[in-house]
């Protein structure tokens, strides 16, 4: 059986994001990003599914800079709805907590709802591990927020779903495999293509390298900027871009790029996921 490797608990939202593209394969948790890549790497597992960034925290900032460091490659990016589920043991109800645990991210998601229903909130390290251990522990009067997931595999009640203050709260993911796909372009299909590059901290030098992208009329979905932590003499990039290398467009706007960029990477090109209809 085929595998597919991600960071946490069983039951956490990755967890859920791998069922969800990936029903029929064994999802294994890791302690870290880095060792679910690690587990794709070295042919343990298939493919790694790793969060990139959530529409109400931004990005994950670990994942920037692991991601020049691996070899392997985005085949597919995933967006996955989160539905806050607030957990309690069988029987109980919202009437008989106190208090709440989960992730501090998943206790401000959820921060009026807390407020509202007069819990206390109680930090803990992770979503799907705190429901685990609230199943575990025999606390009637304690909840935790986690997914439907969570709920399921340590057989507790989800006492109010959907918990989140605001709606269409969504994580994208990015899917790490050891070899490149869909370099071969299907007309039908709209394509992402992401990449990396750096350049010199000059004047103009950005405005330089992303010049034939508009010169063109290629569209940029995505640009994130950051430092690789052992000089400031140069900024380094992640970018999204709307299509795939084989178009003629594409094709004049990365020669570009390369004139006035350097050590640029593409990290794969995939089909955009229907979210972004």
């Amino acid at each position: 059986m085929p595998r597919v490797a991600y960071q946490g608990t069983s039951g956490a939202y990755s967890h859920l994001a791998c069922k969800r593209v990936f029903p029929d394969w064994e999802a294994v948790a890791c302690d870290d990003f880095l060792g679910a890549l690690d587990l794709v790497a070295n042919g343990y597992a298939d493919r790694a599914m790793i969060p990139l960034e959530n529409s109400t925290a931004g990005r994950v900032e670990e994942i920037y800079r692991l991601i020049p460091r691996t070899q392997l490659f985005v085949i597919a990016e995933h967006f996955e709805p989160i539905n806050h589920c607030l957990l309690a043991l069988p029987g109980c109800s919202v009437a008989d907590l106190e208090e709440v645990s989960s992730h501090p991210q998943a206790l401000a998601q959820c921060h009026q709802r807390i407020i509202h229903l007069g819990l206390t909130p109680v930090a803990a390290v992770d979503t799907a591990k705190e429901a685990q251990r609230l199943a575990a522990s025999g606390e009637r009067k304690r909840g935790a927020i986690a997914s439907a997931l969570a709920a399921e595999l340590y057989g507790l009640d989800i006492v109010h779903e959907n918990f989140q203050d605001v709606m269409g709260n969504t994580t994208r993911f990015l899917v790490f495999s050891r070899e490149a796909e869909h370099q071969v372009m299907d007309p039908s299909l709209n394509y992402v293509t992401s990449l990396l590059f750096s350049v010199r901290n000059i004047p103009a030098a950005l405005y330089k390298a992303l010049g034939g992208f508009a010169t063109n009329g290629v569209n940029l979905l995505k640009l994130e900027s950051y430092m690789d932590g052992s000089t400031m003499e140069a900024s380094h990039f992640h970018v999204d871009i709307q299509g795939h290398p084989l178009e003629p467009n594409m094709v004049l706007a990365m020669e570009e790029l390369q004139y006035f960029a350097r050590d640029v990477r593409v990290l794969g090109t995939y089909p955009a996921h229907d979210y972004r209809v």
